[in-house]
């Protein structure tokens, strides 16, 4: 009997142990101050660049817009651009189901400048809950003050779209875990388009190139960093991994010129490419190529030297999967 009522005891203690500290997560986390009191006024200069980071670089409307997945490179659906609603869930390894927000003034008008930014650099959101990075705030954070100045004051010139999108779901435990995560941001200065190599890293960073081409598992890197592999699950039972964009020779972009780089994206944006239909069983990808197609050739090649200067990584990635197969 002692041994059964000491038993009960020590779960008890451990019961109260755990629930405390979940409580504390709670309620201590995220550690992130309030929003400021901050005021963009937009000029046509902020427009212009917010315009060109939201629509091919940091790409804003990608995840936060309707994608047509009968076309090649899933374009955007127009008269969606901003409505939010998009899924990432359990068939892309996600601790739950996370929908991207409604960013047009339907749902953003209520926030302030201040609480835009925060969001949008920190992960903490108007009410002060936190984001799961499925949005990369923590590579946010790290751009220019004045560029996600300029993208809030793009976004909110957007029409407003009417589309109450559903809350996100975070599985146990991660629906504690993900209140450690928001950090305060650590902002820089755009590097001089004459070091091409930290310019290139700085766009990289903005574009997230990581979060695509780096293998993930729960919301975390699992991989090395732009080996590609990244697995995302289609609709008709198909599945797409990321390329390998390391300088490898022979499984990432090693042989690749920067002019090979450079036409790889800027056959997408030729006047004369429409995306094509792209039927059950044959290959799609999620590379949002005609908004990347509109990125300066500059940026491009930046990028490209960058990426030339990572650490090598020999990993063969499959790319497609048709439904019903798995990877080998």
């Amino acid at each position: 009997m002692r041994v059964i009522k000491f038993l009960g005891i020590l779960i008890l203690l451990i019961v109260v142990a755990i629930g405390g500290v979940l409580y504390y997560l709670k309620a201590a986390f995220p550690k992130v101050k309030p929003a400021t009191a901050m005021k963009i006024v937009a000029t046509p200069e902020m427009l212009k660049r917010g315009y060109y980071l939201a629509n091919h670089i940091c790409l804003c409307v990608d995840c936060h817009s309707a994608r047509d997945i009968t076309k090649y490179g899933m374009p955007l659906i127009s008269g969606t651009i901003g409505q939010g609603g998009q899924p990432f869930d359990h068939s892309e390894g996600f601790p739950g189901t996370f929908y991207s927000r409604n960013i047009t003034p339907y749902n953003l008008g209520s926030w302030t400048d201040g609480e835009v930014y925060r969001a949008v650099t920190t992960g903490v959101d108007k009410f002060g809950k936190p984001l799961f990075p499925v949005m990369p705030y923590q590579n946010y954070g790290k751009l220019d003050t004045n560029d996600i100045k300029s993208l809030i004051a793009y976004i909110r010139t957007l029409p407003p779209v009417k589309n109450d999108v559903p809350p996100s779901k975070a599985d146990f435990p991660m629906n504690f875990i993900m209140n450690t995560i928001p950090q305060e941001a650590t902002p820089s200065t755009i590097p001089d388009k004459s070091d091409q190599v930290a310019y290139g890293k700085y766009i990289a960073t903005a574009a997230s190139c990581t979060d695509c081409h780096t293998k993930q598992s729960k919301g975390k890197f699992v991989g090395e960093l732009f080996a590609g592999n990244f697995e995302f699950h289609m609709p008709d039972g198909s599945t797409i991994r990321s390329a390998n964009i390391t300088p490898d020779k022979e499984t990432g972009i090693g042989m690749w010129t920067a002019e090979i780089f450079l036409a790889k994206f800027k056959s997408y944006s030729d006047s004369n490419y429409h995306a094509p239909t792209v039927k059950s069983g044959q290959a799609n990808t999620l590379m949002p190529w005609d908004n990347y197609a509109g990125m300066d050739s500059s940026d491009l090649l930046a990028i490209y030297a960058y990426l030339k200067t990572v650490n090598p990584v020999k990993q063969q990635v499959i790319h497609y999967s048709p439904p019903g197969e798995s990877k080998k």
